[in-house]
């Protein structure tokens, strides 16, 4: 049987792969020679030659390479009963031919159910739309994520999916997106954000790819999102870090000595009258040296010397040095606890951890400066572990922020106050990854910010 399942291998993948009518006469020549083979055995060599036919290729192509196979076997099945064997009668001939193809056509339904079943459980949302524009097949994850039952989508055009009572106003605007993307523009890629910030990525496959058909694919791409922000995060940082590390003791030396030499002939200045002159030449000098003060900070914390401490007492501590700047702005710090009186002990730097949550306490008190009058201020901290992490969440009900905003919060330089420097958050991003840690922030226009610090416990 090897011998001939060496010539029936290329024979039949020839024909599936093309679908020429010309390669059906391997299948009759092929016919004739296996006259003396039992039938249950060519039918074993044909499933077996499929099954390494499809074996790299996709499961859409798979089905169609098993429909055309089918073919193939018809014919070589007419050239092999009719020429092999004693004389039957005609109608036993095609009975047995009748059953044997039944036999494998219920194989070739469990090998696409099997494919089907694939892909209804996978991670991605799959929809298959034929050269009409008809929705042909759409998987569970689809489904979901249009927040529609399967069964009410197939068979519907791209105008009556726009249409159907189900869909929400925010869904209807993305698939318009999306057909002004890859159907007018013919991008193959297209990313967007949801409702709830997920990120999606969107991928099609166009027709001259399909026999005509149309294959989108959405899958929820977050997590590398989160990864790839992490990383260039890291890189801005570690740019900022080398920027400071090479200028700011160079800028600060000439600064001294303008400032040294302006007190100098500050009492010639008060003798002129102009006083005013040295007082905002001083003040701006100091404003300078500030900024190259957080340059430094931003290229120091790599190396934290952390010990074991209370996250009970660094808060008490922390809100000590802010309680009196807080009720100056008419803002109240509530502090709640979820450890049922335990002392729960972080592994932290406690003079960067409390760097870290000033700054977030400061920008809450900027943004509830900021709000609409009449509201009194409120910062609520809560703390809270998990058994591996301790976090620590910062919540104001100040202005709130844009999702633009949020999603350049951790860059150098970057602010939204008159006189900030933008250096505080990505230096305390930088104080918390280094601690093992993470931070995240929650923030909605008009309903405030909430800050979340994961910090590790204490061995």
């Amino acid at each position: 049987m090897q011998p001939i399942r060496k010539r029936y291998f290329p024979a039949l993948a020839e024909f599936v792969r093309s679908g020429k009518e010309t390669s059906l006469y391997k299948a009759s020549e092929l016919g004739v020679e296996m006259g003396g083979i039992h039938p249950e055995d060519v039918i074993a060599i044909h499933e077996e030659c499929m099954q390494d036919i499809v074996a790299n290729v996709d499961s859409d192509e798979a089905i169609r390479l098993y429909n055309r196979s089918f073919i193939f076997l018809i014919e070589l099945m007419v050239s092999f009963r009719f020429q092999s064997g004693p004389v039957q009668d005609a109608e036993q001939r095609f009975t047995e031919m009748r059953e044997m193809l039944f036999h494998s056509n219920r194989s070739f339904e469990m090998v696409k159910n099997k494919y089907e079943n694939v892909l209804q459980h996978m991670d991605s949302g799959i929809a298959l739309f034929d050269s009409e524009g008809i929705l042909s097949f759409i998987n569970v994850k689809m489904a979901d994520l249009l927040d529609i039952p399967r069964k009410t989508l197939i068979g519907c055009n791209l105008r009556e999916l726009l249409l159907h009572q189900q869909l929400t106003i925010s869904t209807k605007r993305i698939i318009l997106r999306l057909y002004r993307e890859m159907f007018l523009r013919r991008s193959r890629y297209f990313e967007f954000q949801d409702k709830d910030g997920k990120h999606l990525l969107v991928t099609v496959t166009y027709g001259d790819q399909l026999d005509g058909d149309f294959l989108f694919s959405v899958k929820d791409v977050s997590d590398f999102k989160m990864i790839e922000q992490t990383a260039l995060q890291n890189d801005k940082l570690a740019m900022l870090g080398r920027i400071s590390a090479a200028i700011a003791h160079e800028i600060r030396n000439p600064l001294t000595s303008i400032r040294g030499f302006i007190q100098l002939l500050r009492p010639l200045l008060l003798q002129l009258g102009k006083e005013e002159y040295a007082r905002i030449i001083l003040a701006e000098i100091d404003r300078a040296n500030d900024i190259i003060y957080e340059f430094l900070n931003s290229s120091k914390p790599s190396a934290p010397m952390k010990r074991a401490f209370s996250m009970n007492k660094l808060i008490q501590e922390v809100v000590l040095l802010t309680e009196s700047e807080a009720l100056m702005r008419n803002c109240q710090i509530q502090v709640e606890s979820y450890e049922d009186d335990t002392d729960v002990m972080v592994s932290i730097d406690v003079k960067q951890i409390k760097q870290v949550i000033l700054n977030v306490m400061k920008n809450s008190l900027d943004a509830i400066e900021a709000r609409e009058e009449g509201r009194r201020g409120r910062i609520d901290v809560v703390t809270r572990s998990d058994g591996q992490y301790a976090e620590i969440t910062l919540k104001d009900n100040g202005k709130g922020m844009d999702r633009a905003t949020m999603s350049r919060l951790f860059d150098p330089f970057f602010t939204t106050k008159e006189a900030g420097t933008g250096l505080g958050l990505s230096v305390s991003y930088k104080i918390v990854r280094n601690h093992g840690g993470s931070i995240r922030v929650d923030s909605t226009e008009g309903s405030g910010t909430s800050f979340i610090i994961y910090l590790p416990l204490a061995e």
